[in-house]
């Protein structure tokens, strides 16, 4: 299969070596330094399920360089999300399937309005992989999963196709006729370790514990699954407490990558993950309080680290 990775970091990077791995024709597209050491060194990742080095890797600036492709693995952050989507248009056929890896809700709806919805299928990931240095990936967690599906909740030959691909690299994959309750049973958890975890600036396991700190993840917990409810969407009855037993199972040193970005005073993704409750909320008549207090806090870290990036 002819693969484009748009988004070579810690999730793009390192699923897209697992492919790579297996043979598939996989085209990194990064830039920079990552990009650079790569071309220069391949693709190295560092991974509890074991060290590989992609060499050589096939890389590129812009997707543009690719020429068409049979599946679209999207990783970028979702704040590039748009301009990431207008980038692939060169690279898409009418049979080219686009598989978003990114956080939040709504990123198969984004992408879609760019390159036609016809494209999308929706995905939800569960990892902890980030760029350890140029070139360098490091996935430190036991959990590699993906679970993949049609919008309209069809089991198609091109989903099968793409579950097959994953497997055969030993990801913990699995193929849903409801990606749309994945999809918002993962940012259940997602929205809430993000939001708390650049608020305390804490490992996972400095703060899951404590009463009024659980009492915020609890909080912003219950007003994603309002949310959902509000669209119909039939999360289980006890998505939150098994969010709640998620966290506790989770290794203690794990930080969201949200948080990780606040940390080191880049660009975040607190608008896709946070802003979006709020704004949902607005929307459909439902009080967001804990996230507004959070998104209200986090907002000014985020917009200085834009004025500096542009700077």
């Amino acid at each position: 299969m002819k693969i484009a990775v748009i988004g070579s970091g810690g999730v793009g990077g390192y699923y897209g070596g697992l492919l790579a791995q297996q043979g598939h024709a996989v085209t990194f597209v990064a830039r920079g330094a990552h990009l650079e050491a790569i071309r220069k060194n391949g693709l190295q990742i560092k991974s509890v399920h074991g060290d590989f080095t992609v060499k050589p890797a096939a890389t590129a600036e812009s997707p543009a360089e690719i020429g068409p492709v049979d599946l679209v693995l999207f990783c970028t952050k979702t704040y590039d999300t748009d301009r990431a989507a207008e980038s692939i248009r060169p690279i898409l056929t009418p049979e080219t399937a686009v598989l978003s890896l990114q956080n939040g809700i709504d990123a198969a709806e984004r992408i879609g309005r760019v390159v036609g919805i016809a494209h999308m299928l929706g995905a939800a990931t569960w990892i902890a992989s980030v760029i350890e240095s140029p070139g360098v990936i490091s996935q430190v967690s036991a959990f590699r999963r993906i679970v993949l599906g049609e919008l309209d909740g069809r089991i198609t030959p091109r989903a099968l196709a793409i579950y097959e691909v994953l497997k055969a690299a030993e990801i913990t994959v699995e193929l849903t006729d409801n990606i749309l309750k994945v999809l918002w049973t993962k940012f259940v958890f997602i929205a809430a370790v993000s939001g708390v975890g650049a608020l305390t600036r804490l490992e996972m396991g400095d703060y899951r514990a404590v009463p009024e700190t659980r009492g915020l993840l609890t909080g912003i917990m219950r007003e994603v699954e309002a949310l959902a409810r509000m669209q119909n969407i039939a999360l289980d009855a006890d998505v939150v407490e098994k969010s709640l037993a998620f966290i506790d199972a989770s290794a203690p040193a794990i930080k969201a990558s949200m948080q990780r970005d606040i940390e080191a005073g880049h660009v975040s993704e607190v608008e896709a993950i946070i802003g979006i409750i709020g704004r949902k909320g607005r929307e459909l008549g439902i009080p967001t309080p804990f996230s507004d207090v959070v998104y209200a806090a986090l907002i000014p870290i985020d917009l200085k680290a834009r004025q500096v990036a542009s700077a």
